[in-house]
């Protein structure tokens, strides 16, 4: 049995006995976090975009629902709207060691495909353990060489959300062998976009979602796809990674739960600048600096930060300032946070940061890069103004497993990401924050919101 029929076994025959409560707890969780990364994008560029695309192409009405302005329509363009507009405000989730960002593809596709089945909470709890434990295996699989050119997310996301819908059809081993053929072939999305600020990155997580859903309801109508397109010599492996490890996509099935290891965002930026912001930003408090006492900053990098942050150097969009290194760590120095506020009204406008932002470099270090992906160290050394030289290390940036965030961090969290875009109200959010956390006794996902 190859690695690829180990894995599409442990999809077909996983059920929900074999759930321990943490996984179905820190489900409830993820899905909180990623509804509320949606709910901040309201009427954010380029959200509207995907809006009226898809009411164009798309039906006037429906079983599935738009996150970010409540219309119904099918699932495929709900898949598609909701995809892109959770990723847009950089505070999805993301799993470390496979460099997947999973809650932005699985959850659009499985809830998606879960109103237009009738499904349970339950049922959508299960379809996204099976959507966030193949498609993290698949990322680690596709190694660190396939992220330098390629947007883990875009492409793996599609297999991860096809693989959620799948198990939400019932899917059995050799469906899940075609699913995975028919999503693998149409996985895409290149990094180039870092470079011109544009808006390709929704777009990606956009297509995936839905993509994937595309390819589950095919393969239901009996769509047959390569019956080895994660590992043949014509397969994803082989045109996307240099360094592809098999034995990842089978290794520990059902006794580790990948799931469980994802991080929650707590700044509001790219992922591999978290480790750096935290590490400044506890060595200013313990070392009681101001902005204005610092020289310069060298953060000491793994090469996949300075592959995907090392494009921008002055940032042109509030979108771009989430990937320059020197404006997050302008941000924190100035103002204390790099939320979404701080981005949005003092990233590109505030002098303070961006004369920040000229003191910040990047430096390749042996350390941090040997620990990565599956662990993301935190080094700077500062120079401050009266000659000092200072040290700061983090190996666990906020939000990471082993320094998570609680349940009433994330409603907190949940709170200012509907607020603010003005999506709920505060008490609309509670309300919402106490249905996800109710998931699971849910009878039916149809008109959930």
């Amino acid at each position: 049995m190859s690695h690829t029929q180990a894995l599409c076994r442990f999809l077909a025959e996983l059920n929900h006995t074999h759930l321990p409560e943490d996984v179905l707890a820190r489900t409830e969780d993820l899905y909180l976090d990623w509804l509320a990364s949606a709910l901040a994008s309201q009427g954010a560029h380029p959200i509207p975009l995907f809006e009226r695309y898809a009411q164009k192409m798309g039906p006037s009405s429906g079983p599935a629902q738009v996150i970010v302005n409540g219309a119904s329509t099918s699932a495929y363009f709900a898949a598609l709207v909701n995809g892109a507009s959770s990723h847009l405000v950089e505070q999805d989730d993301l799993h470390n060691s496979s460099v997947l960002h999973p809650a932005t593809v699985v959850f659009p596709a499985a809830l998606a495909a879960a109103q237009d089945l009738g499904k349970s909470g339950r049922d959508l709890l299960l379809a996204s353990v099976a959507g966030y434990e193949a498609g993290i295996r698949i990322g680690e699989f596709m190694g660190r060489s396939h992220y330098r050119i390629f947007h883990t997310t875009a492409t793996v996301g599609t297999l991860a959300a096809a693989v959620a819908v799948g198990k939400l059809l019932d899917f059995n081993q050799e469906q899940f062998i075609n699913l995975l053929g028919s999503a693998g072939t149409q996985a895409a999305g290149l990094w180039e976009f870092l470079r011109d600020a544009a808006d390709s990155k929704q777009l990606h997580t956009a297509k995936a979602a839905a993509d994937g859903l595309l390819a589950a309801y095919l393969t239901a109508e009996g769509l047959t796809g390569a019956r080895n397109i994660l590992e043949g010599d014509q397969g994803l492996a082989a045109g996307m990674s240099s360094d592809a490890e098999p034995s990842k996509l089978s290794a520990d099935l059902g006794s580790r739960w990948a799931l469980l290891e994802t991080s929650f965002k707590f700044h509001a930026s790219c992922r591999h600048t978290h480790p750096a912001a935290d590490a400044l930003l506890d060595l200013m408090q313990r070392e009681r600096l101001t902005a204005a006492d610092i020289a310069h900053v060298e953060t000491r990098v793994h090469q996949g930060a300075i592959d995907v942050l090392g494009r921008v150097t002055v940032p042109t969009s509030v979108h771009q300032a989430k990937f320059s290194m020197g404006t997050v760590l302008g941000l924190i120095a100035v103002h204390g946070k790099a939320g979404l506020t701080e981005f949005h009204e003092r990233a590109l406008t505030d002098p303070a940061v961006s004369s920040f932002r000229d003191k910040v470099s990047m430096t390749l270090d042996a350390e941090v890069d040997s620990a990565y992906p599956q662990r993301w160290l935190g080094r700077v050394t500062v120079t401050t103004l009266d000659g000092r030289t200072l040290h700061g290390a983090i190996d666990e940036p906020k939000g990471d497993p082993g320094n998570t965030l609680s349940r009433r961090e994330l409603a907190d969290k949940f709170q200012r990401l509907a607020q603010f875009s003005g999506a709920r109200t505060p008490l609309e959010a509670h309300a919402l924050i106490e249905k996800v956390w109710d998931l699971r006794n849910t009878a039916s996902m149809a008109h959930w919101l």
